[in-house]
């Protein structure tokens, strides 16, 4: 479980450099954008979710001794 965690940080992390990558920085806020930066939320919505189950595990871990 541990190993498949860190794969899907990874690849959260990963998404989120591609869609910034995306981004066209001269006119950040333009609609062309828009799908880049819905990219980048959804991105770090799912790191941040996946970071939730690791420290939920890890209470758990703990409060079975």
């Amino acid at each position: 479980m541990k190993t498949t965690l860190w794969i899907f940080k990874g690849l959260a992390l990963l998404a989120v450099g591609f869609n910034l990558y995306h981004v066209d920085w001269s006119a950040p806020l333009t609609a062309d954008n828009t799908v880049a930066w819905i990219g980048v939320m959804a991105s770090a919505s799912a790191f941040v979710l996946v970071w939730i189950l690791r420290v939920s595990k890890k209470i758990e871990e703990q409060s079975k001794f």
